[in-house]
């Protein structure tokens, strides 16, 4: 029994040490990286501590709470109305986060950095939409996000919170809307097709016309040169008759049959040309060739009196 009591004795004397150990050990903690604790002693702001290993005065220090200083995203989804009275929903993303050296400031300032972020969003977005048309919204949400960042940045940075990036990420107009939007845009796509088939309809029919003129040119002038060869034959046959002791009457009478005679030829060489020829004598020719004579000698006489009354 002795030996018992004297035992518990000795636990007793250890326990005071035991104590003293068990409370240095609870002021050892650790900060994760990217985060910091906050020390307060008796209520009051004591510290700042990083990220490692730490050690805090037990009992008389505590750790107020812990920040993170990574970059957190706000999404937030705003509804309002444009200048041409469209409501229009806009999902604008905000990257923030606290910045190392206004550590006190993001914790002991600020309550609800989310709430406050998200009214100022509000306050920036429903300023400067109801300003634009509902296609200017789509062709400026950069210059929102511009405008929702500055006023951030000027906003958050007494609280210890920089902005990072403010981004229009969606913009989402009533179904009604893009479905007449759709239309519009078919329409004037619709438009442009039909001026650019009109356009095109109008190049062909003038590059027709242009190459018909220049092949009823091109036709006039072989008909002319054509005909021109045939009056420079006609005179070099009257020409060669001449010298041959023909007078010109005779020597044309004996040209036309010739012609005639060539035209039968070129019609028999056609296989499905269709040649009619009229009843005649034997004589037809000869007869055709005095009567040719007989009108060139008239016609002769007839100029010659007009000539002598001249």
């Amino acid at each position: 029994m002795g030996i018992l009591l004297a035992g518990i004795g000795a636990v007793f004397s250890y326990l005071p040490i035991i104590l003293i150990i068990f409370i240095v050990i609870q002021g050892f903690f650790v900060v994760k990286q990217q985060t910091v604790a906050l020390i307060e002693r008796f209520g009051k702001f004591r510290s700042v501590r990083r990220a490692g290993f730490q050690w805090k005065i037990p009992i008389i220090d505590r750790i107020a709470g812990r920040v993170s200083l990574k970059v957190q995203q706000l999404d937030v989804m705003v509804e309002t109305k444009t200048s041409d009275d469209v409501f229009v929903r806009l999902k604008v993303s905000v990257q923030f986060m606290i910045l190392p050296d206004k550590v006190y400031d993001a914790f002991y300032k600020l309550d609800n950095p989310h709430a406050q972020i998200t009214a100022y969003i509000f306050d920036v977005v429903r300023a400067e939409v109801p300003r634009l048309k509902l296609d200017d919204v789509f062709e400026k949400k950069d210059d929102i996000a511009i405008a929702v960042k500055r006023e951030l940045d000027e906003a958050m940075l007494s609280y210890g919170y920089g902005i990072v990036k403010a981004l229009v990420t969606d913009i989402d107009p009533a179904e009604e809307v893009k479905v007449s939007m759709n239309r519009i845009n078919a329409s004037e796509r619709e438009k442009m097709v039909a001026e650019y088939e009109g356009e095109a309809e109008r190049i062909r029919i003038v590059k027709i016309a242009e190459a018909e003129a220049e092949s009823k040119r091109l036709q006039g002038q072989g008909i002319a040169d054509q005909r021109r060869e045939i009056a420079k034959g006609l005179e070099d046959s009257m020409a060669v008759l001449n010298r041959a002791g023909i007078n010109s009457q005779e020597a044309s009478a004996l040209i036309v049959i010739t012609q005639h005679y060539d035209t039968l030829s070129a019609v028999g060489q056609n296989t499905r040309s269709n040649l009619i020829l009229m009843p005649n004598s034997p004589a037809a020719a000869s007869d055709m060739l005095t009567d040719m004579v007989v009108a060139l000698n008239a016609t002769q006489n007839m100029e010659q009196p007009n000539k002598a009354v001249e």
